[in-house]
């Protein structure tokens, strides 16, 4: 028997930040250069999506998690 179980995932994170923002692509300095900004609503909305995929239990630790990925591509991150 030589079969296999494959699981497909989502996109990464940076991909629906991008989506988000309308970005081609984050900053080139990310401490000193704004690439754009987004909201905390917008921050929900991939933590639910991402959520299965994540290492996190919660919406709010997921939350977390992708306002420090927005912060590392340069993304000003509201509220």
């Amino acid at each position: 028997d030589k079969s296999f179980t494959f699981e497909t995932k989502l996109p990464p994170v940076t991909y629906f930040l991008k989506k988000a923002v309308n970005l081609k692509s984050g900053s080139k300095l990310p401490g000193k250069d704004s690439a754009g900004t987004i909201s905390q609503a917008q921050i929900r909305d991939i933590a639910e999506k991402k959520l299965k995929d994540l290492n996190a239990y919660d919406v709010d630790a997921a939350m977390k998690m992708i306002a420090g990925s927005a912060r590392s591509m340069g993304l000003q991150v509201e509220g």
